[in-house]
């Protein structure tokens, strides 16, 4: 029977559940445990799919289509295991569910309440997670006190009660304040989160305390007698140069052996940690230094590009780089009329996007690097603007722009595919998860994966038009990988150039700290040599 471990979070959102329950995950599963992650959100949407990325962040993307949380991406890139639907749950989901059963006669003619109906639902779910697992860690969104997540606490609360209170273990995250005036920690909001659990019937087994500064003794053993936990179950989470220490620092602090001691799950070895060590020392002490430009429409929201940037600091260590990213609006270049806002950077990348707006300022990015022989890589529209520019400006194709932002165009050369015309309640249709790609021996992308074939994830609904490739391989456009079954274009490049690939998927979603994906590396490979080059010249 697997075990639960319930993460719950107080005072205010942000505070690291996500990266505290990988970092957990990875300790568990790196002690030879069977370890599955889930995120419970309280929002109303069924996904994630539809929220705007200013208030969200991004979309992450799991192998079968579902648009998930990006906390999702954490657990995936910690634990280095392939995520799906059933691992993010929401209200959206669990209401849906229950009124389908409820108008399918399910309940025979019962009143349908949120207890125990939403509440069972909830933990079908979280048991769901559980099967051919040993441990579950299971992520509560949002903070104690909010009315949406009352339901998800309740069911938690009720799963000591289903599964035996022995296979539960509920953990805190917290803030512990430093007010500048009274020059001193403060663990005030500590207890009073502590306190709304309690009153709701949750008692905390274990604190995991965030803080600026070093939580002392004494201010540890005040928590741990006001909210009813050992000394040693009160963890301090300080501020981390990079979220890959975390684990480490919870590690140290002997985290997962409280976690299993209380679970009463015997250590079966201690966790070889020696690969995240060599990634914590990579990125806090690089050799040397490259600067990307990351060319997108989003770039106000730190985590509207969270798995781009993580994949790019996953290359940099890599290569014993530190990744400086440049955050360029797509605007921004269109105002100014060109590229110069890129000048000095060592590579450019364009990430994914809807919409028009920033149209042209990406593709005069794709332009810029292009003539100047910066590497680029363009990940889904940013390989579509690639095209477009390239058929703009080196083909002097009519149709190079997509309907998207050309309407008008009859035959444009990044067009929607056939079948994803069709109009559904969102207005349309996505190619969405993992599809197969085959690799063009001797190109940049065969020679970067090392293999003839691949799986990556897609989110998008425009294709590049078959009908201008020849046109495009003609004026020197190499295609580089094809999803067969339906003659799509996956992967273009430009030979003779240092770095010029654009595909059609997100490559960013399969990177790991400890695996970085093969097309970032070269890509950040590329940049570093690029760097070194300016670095020659301008001596």
């Amino acid at each position: 029977m697997a075990k639960y471990v319930f993460i719950t979070g107080g005072v205010v959102s942000s505070l690291g559940k996500g990266i505290s329950a990988a970092s957990l995950g990875v300790l568990l599963k790196k002690r030879g445990l069977r370890v599955s992650i889930i995120k419970l959100d309280p929002y109303l949407n069924v996904d994630a799919g539809t929220m705007n990325p200013f208030q969200h962040g991004e979309v992450f993307v799991t192998d079968d289509g579902a648009e998930t949380d990006l906390d999702l991406g954490h657990y995936e890139r910690f634990i280095d295991e392939s995520l799906c639907a059933d691992n993010n749950v929401t209200t959206g989901k669990i209401y849906s569910a229950v009124i389908a059963k409820e108008r399918r006669g399910d309940y025979l003619g019962g009143t349908v309440q949120v207890i125990p109906h939403i509440t069972n639902e909830i933990q079908e779910r979280i048991l769901r997670a559980g099967e051919d697992r040993d441990i579950v860690i299971a992520e509560i969104g949002g903070t104690v006190g909010d009315i949406e997540g009352q339901p998800f606490l309740e069911a938690i609360r009720q799963m000591a009660a289903r599964v035996g209170r022995e296979n539960v273990l509920y953990c805190h995250v917290t803030l512990v304040p430093w007010l500048e005036a009274a020059r001193e920690l403060k663990t005030k909001p500590t207890q009073h989160s502590v306190q709304e659990l309690r009153r709701i019937g949750i008692i905390p087994h274990i604190l995991i305390c965030r803080s600026h500064y070093a939580i002392e003794e004494g201010m540890r053993d005040k928590m741990a007698l006001f909210c009813n936990v050992p000394p040693e179950a009160v963890i301090q989470s300080l501020d981390e140069p990079t979220i890959y220490k975390v684990p480490l620092s919870l590690y140290e602090q002997g985290f997962d052996r409280l976690v299993l001691r209380e679970l009463s799950v015997p250590c079966l070895k201690e966790p070889d940690l020696s690969d995240w060590s060599r990634v914590v020392d990579g990125f806090c002490s690089p050799e040397r230094n490259v600067e990307i430009a990351m060319v997108g429409k989003y770039t106000n929201h730190k985590d509207a590009y969270l798995s781009v940037v993580e994949a790019l600091y996953h290359a940099g260590i890599h290569h014993g780089a530190k990744v400086h990213i440049r955050s360029v609006e797509a605007g921004d270049i269109e105002a100014k009329g060109g590229g110069d806002v890129l000048d000095g950077v060592d590579g450019i990348l364009v990430p994914g996007g809807f919409g028009v707006r920033g149209i042209e300022g990406k593709i005069a990015a794709a332009r810029y690097a292009r003539e100047r022989n910066i590497p680029y890589f363009g990940l889904c529209l940013g390989m579509q603007v690639a095209v477009v520019e390239f058929a703009r400006h080196v083909c002097g194709l009519p149709g190079a722009n997509s309907s998207e932002f050309d309407p008008g165009c009859t035959n444009p050369v990044i067009h929607l595919m056939e079948e994803q015309t069709r109009v559904c309640d969102m207005g349309g249709t996505m190619r969405l998860g993992a599809y197969p790609c085959a690799l063009v021996p001797g190109t940049k992308a065969a020679e970067a994966y090392g293999v003839t074939q691949v799986s990556e994830r897609h989110r998008h609904r425009y294709e590049l038009n078959n009908d201008y490739r020849k046109r495009l391989e003609e004026k020197g456009m190499v295609v580089s990988g094809l999803y067969r079954e339906k003659n799509l274009v996956e992967i273009v490049e430009l030979p003779g150039h240092p770095w010029f690939v654009g595909v059609q998927f997100h490559p960013e979603f399969r990177s790991r700290p400890v695996k970085p994906h093969p097309l970032f590396m070269g890509f950040v490979g590329a940049a570093v040599q690029s760097a070194q080059s300016n670095a020659r010249r301008g001596q």
